[in-house]
């Protein structure tokens, strides 16, 4: 049930809850799932880039940045690879380390090169952003600006999604249809309540569960409220710490201690933010549950 069509120049955010498919419908983009029915018409030269968070894991710990390069081109000279390392943050001293020994943002770093590495056409991220710091993040955005495929971007990072996507698609009900709106008013979609259709009786019905009382429909709602609340004000703080990182004088030599420790608090934030809109979604969804009872 999907009828999509992407071209060159486009930039996608797909957009959902947790569990709707997101992930999914990039893998299939990306040819890691196989069509189970339909037909996607796309160039035989077309080259897709791939990245999704959990490829930092399956890095090889015990080998060097440098080797994951000379795997994947062993044709090139050392000094080519360092100087694609190097493009990416990685410079000599971690091109010489073990990806065991690097942190979440440099492992991350070397995916991204390795989903690239083809200079493809299409470049699918699932949450490309997890475990980078602000400047890696802030590379990230530059270097999407300025790439010159498609891009679809699975992420919930509002501020890049902002940034980077002028197309939004939305993934739910088991299908994909254009978002018209903008992300603000997605942000209001998940306060609706979407009336679930309901399931045919049972012939052998099972005992039904007690219906809410209107109280706890009252603290139901109460904790969707606070909830909100709270992403908006972690919110408000990751707005005011990335307008703290954008100073450039945050990034001069003298200061490195001090733009590590922003970019800590920035790191815990987003984190924060991520956990919060999570329990934001799951009170949404007894809340609902409770409401069509």
């Amino acid at each position: 049930r999907l009828n999509l069509r992407i071209d060159q120049d486009d930039r996608i955010a797909l957009l959902g809850r947790n569990g709707q498919g997101k992930s999914t419908l990039s893998k299939l983009l990306a040819d890691r799932l196989v069509l189970m029915d339909g037909k996607m018409v796309r160039s035989s030269k077309l080259r897709i880039g791939y990245f999704a968070q959990h490829q930092v894991d399956e890095l090889h710990l015990d080998e060097t940045p440098l080797q994951h390069l000379q795997r994947e081109r062993p044709e090139a000279a050392p000094p080519k690879l360092r100087a694609q390392l190097a493009g990416f943050g990685l410079m000599a001293a971690q091109a010489e380390t073990e990806v065991g020994r690097l942190s979440g943002g440099q492992k991350a770093r070397l995916s991204l090169l390795l989903a690239t590495l083809d200079a493809p056409h299409m470049l699918i991220l699932d949450e490309p952003t997890n475990h980078l710091d602000i400047e890696s993040r802030e590379a990230l955005v530059e270097a999407l600006t300025e790439y010159s495929g498609a891009v679809i971007l699975v992420s919930h990072d509002m501020h890049l999604l902002s940034l980077v996507a002028d197309r939004l698609w939305l993934v739910k009900d088991g299908t994909v249809k254009p978002y018209e709106d903008d992300l603000d008013a997605y942000r209001a979609l998940l306060l609706t309540q979407d009336k679930p259709a309901k399931p045919e009786k049972a012939k052998a019905a099972a005992p039904k569960a007690p219906k809410p009382t209107r109280d706890q429909i009252l603290a139901l709602r109460s904790e969707v409220r606070k909830c909100e609340a709270r992403v908006e004000k972690i919110e408000e703080m990751r707005e005011k710490l990335a307008k703290k990182l954008a100073d450039p004088a945050l990034y001069e030599a003298a200061r490195a201690g001090e733009l590590d420790t922003w970019n800590k608090k920035y790191a815990e934030v987003m984190d924060g933010l991520h956990r919060a809109e999570a329990l934001w979604e799951a009170a949404l969804q007894k809340l609902e549950t409770a409401e069509t009872a």
